[in-house]
């Protein structure tokens, strides 16, 4: 006896198999693969980690190029030399895998009360200690991320900035060494004040000679992906506080 496709149920059961065909194959896929997308995982972070401190491949003036992954867990090794677990009041325990911690996790739990471990890099180069500190914070669509380093007297040496869907062209430009390049040698401090870098509108220095005002130019036509980059910087650096104050010189 023939099929007779044009009944519904048809349609129904054929769909049904192949939902469940479909799906098991990408189960499959996911599991086999998990590993390498671990791998990849560990090789990105310890990549944005060197890039906040200077190491990179950058070539051009406007590239954005990262140690290569078959290179990047030596050159990791060889650059950090410590890697802490702060908390609250600034105790540090060393953890050799403090990079893989998930910050959104311990801001999380942050907030709810619980105790968290707050990651942060030492890096050594060129006879320079570099202080890498972790962030997380919102963007205009969704969260950004990355880190900020430092030098003991609180003059930022490097950043990172990430995002998840940021408008290409505008919000999305927080990851393009224009803006990036703008962070070196601001300080994070004003006074006594952890005050941070503030991506501002109408700032009077857009050419950012001006390293003292805690202040870098923003993005057109991305001011709340701005702010968000400003706040996360803040509220980073005052959960970080308690330990920078341990190593600060000025």
């Amino acid at each position: 006896m023939a099929l007779n496709t044009d009944k519904n149920s048809y349609t129904v059961i054929f769909a049904a198999i192949m939902v469940i065909v479909v799906g098991s194959l990408l189960a499959y896929l996911a599991t086999g693969l998990k590993a390498r997308i671990d791998e990849n995982e560990r090789f990105e972070k310890q990549q944005n980690i060197l890039y906040a401190m200077g190491i990179n491949r950058n070539e051009g003036d406007g590239d954005v190029s990262f140690v290569p992954t078959t290179e990047v867990e030596s050159v990791f090794s060889d650059y950090i030399t410590k890697q802490l677990l702060v908390d609250p009041s600034g105790n540090t325990a060393e953890d050799n895998e403090a990079y893989l911690v998930d910050m959104k996790k311990q801001l999380n739990a942050l907030k709810s009360g619980q105790n968290a471990k707050l990651p942060l890099f030492i890096g050594e180069k060129e006879g320079e200690k570099f202080y890498i500190i972790p962030m997380y914070g919102k963007g205009l669509w969704d969260a950004i991320w990355g880190f900020i380093s430092v030098d003991d007297n609180m003059v930022v040496q490097g950043v990172y900035f990430d995002h998840k869907s940021e408008t290409p062209g505008l919000g999305a430009n927080i990851k393009q060494r224009f803006f990036m390049d703008d962070f070196v040698g601001e300080s994070i401090l004003d006074g006594n004040s952890y005050a941070g870098v503030d991506v501002a509108k109408g700032n009077n220095d857009p050419l950012n000679q001006n390293k003292e005002d805690n202040e870098v130019d923003a993005l057109a036509g991305a001011t709340i992906t701005g702010n968000g980059v400003s706040a996360m910087i803040k509220e980073s650096l005052k959960l970080y506080r308690p330990y920078l104050e341990t190593i600060r010189t000025k």
